[in-house]
């Protein structure tokens, strides 16, 4: 007769914790992970404005002539050009669908979706331009702002933030 020998492994009631304490953890990290993603949206949208916004104000120096940048939907945006050639366009699905997006003029209750650069770089004087851009996500605790100066200067900063306090404060 054979001495018995134990079977290596794991028994059923083993695996059936694992899954369930790999389940109860991945309950519980799927809200962080989820305002995560939505925080990243809200900084794709932002550095997508502004870029778009730089861009517009390169090519009116470049071409010499007025340029218009314009926010579309969310955070999709397209240049033009005066005659009405499309430059670049970019449509919020490109990383920043979840995105809500409030534009504003100088005056902040103006609403405002384009601007136009002369071909010094420099907005051109309207009282309808476009001068501040408020991004946010349903579900992130990340609000950013993008704004635009009368000499057609952006930057992106945090409104959260209380002047002063940090260069991002806006």
């Amino acid at each position: 007769m054979s001495p018995r020998r134990s079977a290596a492994g794991f028994t059923l009631v083993e695996m059936v914790v694992v899954v369930i304490v790999l389940g109860i953890l991945a309950g519980l990290a799927l809200p962080s992970f989820l305002q995560m993603l939505r925080n990243s949206e809200v900084s794709t949208a932002a550095e997508s404005v502004f870029s778009g916004l730089q861009r517009a104000r390169a090519e009116a120096v470049t071409r010499n002539g007025n340029v218009i940048f314009s926010l579309g939907t969310n955070s999709g945006w397209s240049i033009t050009l005066a005659d009405g050639t499309v430059v670049e366009t970019r449509v919020a699905a490109e990383g920043s669908a979840n995105v809500t997006v409030v534009a504003k003029a100088a005056d902040g209750t103006t609403n405002a979706t384009a601007i136009t650069f002369n071909n010094l770089g420099q907005a051109i004087a309207n009282v309808a331009n476009l001068a501040r851009v408020d991004l946010t996500a349903a579900g992130g605790t990340k609000n950013l702002r993008v704004t635009v100066g009368a000499g057609g200067n952006s930057r992106v900063c945090d409104p959260s933030l209380a002047t002063g306090s940090s260069p991002r404060a806006c």
